[in-house]
């Protein structure tokens, strides 16, 4: 029996949970490899409305999705976790602003945000992308919205920082995702300038039962007014929540009341009733 044969048997015998996982992730990450060898990676598209006008979309999120062999729209939950720390993950996140790129251009009137890693500043490809989709349409700049997730930027503050200063400088917004989704804290708002705010489910979710989550959720719309930071409330699923949300002083409400992710946004389907018209 060969050395690496041993190693695997001892490795599956050891820890049989520790395996599992690493079998699973080893799997996911060569399904995410295959998929983008393949260009087959989209965006799906969630609105974000206004508080008060559920009718009236802000803008909307571009959602990361890739395909898998049986043709399967594979949800970014699914593979995230994966692929985060790899140079797949970066991948993805050209990709993502790529397809963003390409929505904006083609779509005027369209604002859409797209989430991307701390870890991808810094990482060429990912702003030649950037720099060439804007010299092809400079209007495409004050329509883009970058999100950074919470937990990332912590990992490289004085990077993101410096980053959000020179995109800014060309009119991209940026808003921090997953707030207070890891260890809240209050410098956000004194030492970065996001322009939105969107705090993380667990604070809105269902919040029309829950007190504490009221006043958690409250205070952070208020304090986010005060430094005039547009708030957004997110995995809003009930209209009890969005009524709620709405009383609080939350600008906007994305969430599956509004509309799911989808791959065939509105727009989509307007110019295919044009064209058949």
């Amino acid at each position: 029996m060969g050395r690496r044969h041993k190693a695997h048997k001892v490795a599956k015998r050891g820890n049989p949970l520790d395996y599992a996982v690493a079998t699973r992730d080893r799997a996911t990450l060569d399904m995410v490899k295959d998929a983008i060898a393949h260009k087959e990676v989209l965006l799906a598209f969630q609105p974000i409305v206004k508080a008060g006008a559920p009718n009236t979309p802000a803008f909307f999120e571009g959602l990361i999705r890739v395909l898998d062999e049986t043709g399967r729209v594979i949800p970014a939950k699914d593979f995230m976790n994966s692929v985060a720390d790899t140079e797949t993950g970066r991948q993805l996140d050209c990709l993502s602003v790529e397809l963003s790129l390409r929505a904006l251009a083609a779509n005027p009137t369209l604002r859409l945000s797209v989430n991307m890693s701390a870890r991808s500043i810094g990482y060429r490809r990912w702003m030649k992308t950037l720099e060439n989709g804007l010299k092809r349409n400079p209007t495409i700049a004050e329509r883009l919205i970058l999100e950074i997730s919470e937990p990332t930027a912590m990992q490289v503050p004085e990077l993101v920082m410096d980053f959000m200063d020179e995109l800014q400088a060309k009119g991209i917004a940026f808003a921090l995702d997953d707030y207070a989704s890891d260890l809240t804290s209050f410098r956000y708002f004194k030492e970065f300038f996001f322009d939105i705010l969107k705090v993380d489910g667990q604070f809105t979710r269902n919040i029309h039962q829950d007190a504490e989550n009221q006043i958690l959720a409250g205070a952070m719309a208020s304090i986010a007014r005060q430094f005039d930071i547009f708030t957004v409330a997110t995995r809003v699923e009930t209209v009890e929540d969005a009524g709620v949300l709405t009383h609080l002083g939350f600008d906007c409400l994305q969430g599956f009341l509004f509309g799911a992710p989808t791959v065939n946004p509105p727009w989509q389907s307007n110019k295919r009733k044009q064209s058949a018209a």
